[in-house]
């Protein structure tokens, strides 16, 4: 009996592992980024929260179609949940980013990245530049990426508030 409880928890593990995001199970990198207001924001500050990070870019129609979905999120879990933005300065400005937030009503901080911390979590590399926006990663309480997910025809339900509040339950409980 003992054995086949060891055999369904690494079973259990493996399929969490292998339903993860590509860049998840790792800790998540240390930033300290500003607004456009250069308020600062320390991901260290938000330990003992679930964060749900998103990098995007202010042209981007995804990234404005799903702004409102992270607002929903702010409004359900409060101070549980952390809900942070990134974009890469260039090519986003402050001018890009007002825009968005004037479009989207977004009240979700959004930190300017001169490309270090993307490029830390989206794993680029010179020979892979590779970015689909928006990459949404969600971290537990502390400081361990637990998913992410690239949108996409396959993740589009990641982008919704039930199929985000799923994997922040997970984290929660």
């Amino acid at each position: 009996m003992q054995f086949r409880n060891m055999v369904a928890a690494g079973l259990l593990t493996a399929l969490s592992v292998f339903a993860a995001g590509e860049y998840s199970g790792r800790r998540a990198p240390s930033f300290a980024l500003p607004d456009s207001n250069l308020v600062h924001y320390d991901i260290l500050d938000y330990r003992g929260k679930v964060v749900v990070l998103d990098f995007m870019s202010a042209t981007c129609a995804h990234c404005l179609e799903v702004a409102p979905v992270f607002e929903e999120i702010k409004k359900k879990y409060g101070v549980k949940v952390a809900v942070l933005s990134i974009v890469t300065y260039p090519p986003d400005n402050n001018q890009t980013v007002a825009g968005f937030i004037k479009e989207s009503g977004t009240t979700v901080p959004i930190l300017f990245d001169c490309g270090q911390v993307t490029r830390n979590y989206l794993k680029i590399t010179p020979q892979s530049s590779r970015r689909d926006l928006p990459h949404v990663f969600v971290i537990d309480r502390a400081g361990t990426i637990r998913n992410d997910f690239a949108y996409g025809a396959a993740t589009k339900k990641f982008f919704t508030v039930e199929g985000l509040s799923a994997e922040i339950d997970k984290l929660l409980k």
